[in-house]
């Protein structure tokens, strides 16, 4: 099967989408598919991949984020995907790339995959403290019915989680497939916890080995609330010792480092782009403090269950989808002061209790990143089989008629 991804958030200098997509290649190989990524580049060219290839079309740079660039000229997509004939087309945002893949004459299945909630990420974060959810979501009914016309364009809607799904059923989209993401199990496990490697990681927050240590880790992005976590840490820690290490950077990467300067027992690290020294930290912190409840899956939750580490997450999103009493505290998106007492509960409960119970959901909860791409491929070979049938039989009526 010829697959074709337009990938439009895919970047040289991305994160989660660019270390999916080169999972995916890789998966396409050992399934035995051919993938194409078309991406926004500087300029046009070819990389070839295991699995297939990475085509890039020059495009212009996004103005809010110099890591990111967008489609423009349709016909510039179009024209390779002509050449490459693809059976399925998946369209990876709902944005400029989903509507080139929409409009594309050709007689491939068309899949949207939804990997992101725009409402959640953008104003149920930055409204979060004036309006409730259900009211933003209402304010952008604008939104939802422009997702609606993006979605009747698409054989199929792809989506993470069960939930995701209930949402957008619930704003009106339909064809809703489930393939629920997974991680690389291998990379992460609780015989990964370093007693020395914990140490130092406190040491930076200024702090003995007999404080707590929390860590967080993700892109620097409003969504991603980072400044929720200082605060909220900023006052636990005056209950008790605290160090909260930050791993990430991006967007608001400067305010975030201006924040941390303000606040006691933190330290932001930057990118720890080693994933072996990224697993060990995380099983090595005593909880994992989360704060973004705009995810479709909290891939860093997951992680942290497999290592067995506890998570101190929201009661929304992905991350909370994850979450459940016997190795979680939440607390409602965006709460600082709820937070803290999240942190404080989690630190007074059996770490060792606590840890069993996580590497038991990282068992049962979580799965690995093969399962998702072999039920993800074999959604797209029936929305092939299925669209070849429905084309099949339309011109068997036409000849019938002529």
């Amino acid at each position: 099967m010829k697959i074709v991804d337009i990938s439009e958030f895919y970047s040289p200098t991305g994160g989660g989408v660019r270390n999916y997509v080169d999972q995916k290649f890789k998966a396409a190989a050992r399934y035995g598919h051919s993938l194409t990524v078309i991406a926004p580049g500087t300029k046009n060219g070819i990389e070839k991949r295991e699995g297939g290839k990475l085509v890039w079309v020059e495009t212009p740079q996004l103005p809010f984020d110099r890591n990111y660039r967008m489609f423009w000229r349709a016909e510039d997509v179009w024209r390779i995907l002509d050449d490459d004939a693809p059976d399925v087309i998946e369209g990876s945002s709902p944005w400029r790339g989903g509507w080139i893949a929409a409009r594309w004459q050709g007689a491939a299945a068309k899949m949207l995959f939804m990997h992101a909630d725009p409402v959640a990420v953008y104003p149920q974060t930055l409204l979060s403290g004036l309006m409730s959810p259900s009211t933003i979501d209402k304010l952008f009914g604008w939104y939802w019915s422009y997702l609606r016309s993006l979605n009747a364009c698409f054989d199929g809607c792809v989506v993470s989680g069960s939930w995701l799904a209930a949402r957008f059923a619930n704003h009106g989209l339909h064809n809703l497939h489930v393939v629920p993401f997974g991680v690389e199990t291998a990379w992460f496990g609780p015989g990964l916890r370093d007693n020395a490697l914990r140490s130092a990681m406190l040491e930076k927050c200024g702090l003995g080995p007999d404080a707590a240590l929390l860590v967080n880790i993700g892109r620097h992005h409003p969504e991603k609330r980072v400044g929720t976590a200082i605060d909220a840490v900023t006052i636990a820690q005056k209950s008790r010792p605290i160090g909260l290490y930050i791993i990430g950077d991006g967007l608001i990467h400067a305010r975030v480092l201006a924040k941390a300067a303000r606040a006691s027992h933190v330290h932001v690290a930057g990118w720890v782009k080693d994933r072996a020294t990224l697993a060990r930290m995380i099983a090595s912190a005593d909880a994992l403090l989360h704060c973004s409840s705009a995810e479709t899956y909290g891939f860093v939750v997951a992680e942290a269950l497999c290592c067995g580490t506890p998570v101190i997450v929201p009661n929304a999103g992905g991350a909370g989808d994850l979450a459940a009493d016997g190795y979680a505290q939440t607390y409602p998106p965006g709460n600082a002061n709820a937070a803290a007492r999240a942190i404080l509960e989690i630190l007074g409960r059996d770490r060792e209790k606590l840890s069993i119970a996580a590497l038991e959901a990282g068992k049962s909860r979580v799965g690995d990143i093969e399962n998702h791409f072999e039920k993800l491929f074999a959604v797209y070979v029936r929305a092939a089989q299925s669209k070849r049938s429905r084309l099949a039989a339309i011109n068997s009526r036409i000849a019938m008629v002529s």
